[in-house]
């Protein structure tokens, strides 16, 4: 399943996210929070997190210092968890300082995975990204 769309959604008071319906089925086997590059957090089908970690570090020398770094990035920064049975997520309080989400949240589709944002740090980054666009996809050497 492609995570597709963006939705506004508010945590409750215990820091759970809904996650919306039409995605759930698709994280019913386990979940994977990590902390994103920018300020936001990653919400991952536990299989594809692993593929996407096994796919990252094949061929690195487990021993080098770079490899070692990814492992900690990929692993020592995400939390495994489940959907309740409302279909929810609880989001450790760590994972929440680091995206500065308040109660008022943005999920964002990226393809593999979802991707949790503060309202606020959100649409300042998609108005940036709308204005970058063009420059973004010929930076990556792809026509506009």
């Amino acid at each position: 399943m492609a995570f597709r769309g963006t939705f506004d959604h508010t945590l409750d008071a215990k820091n759970r996210l809904t996650v919306p319906a039409k995605f759930r089925a698709a994280l019913a086997e386990g979940v994977v929070l990590v902390r994103g590059v920018e300020p936001c957090l990653a919400v991952w089908p536990v299989g594809d997190y692993t593929i996407q970690t096994d796919t990252a570090l094949a061929g690195l020398n487990p021993f080098s210092p770079e490899a070692r770094e990814l492992k900690r990035i990929f692993f020592g920064s995400a939390f495994d968890t489940e959907l309740d049975a409302a279909g929810r997520v609880m989001l450790p309080a760590k994972f929440n300082e680091h995206a500065g989400l308040g109660r008022e949240v943005v999920i964002a589709g990226m393809g593999e995975c979802l991707e949790v944002w503060d309202r606020g740090a959100w649409a300042s980054h998609d108005a940036d990204l709308a204005a970058r666009a063009a420059d973004l996809t010929a930076a990556l050497g792809r026509p506009g």
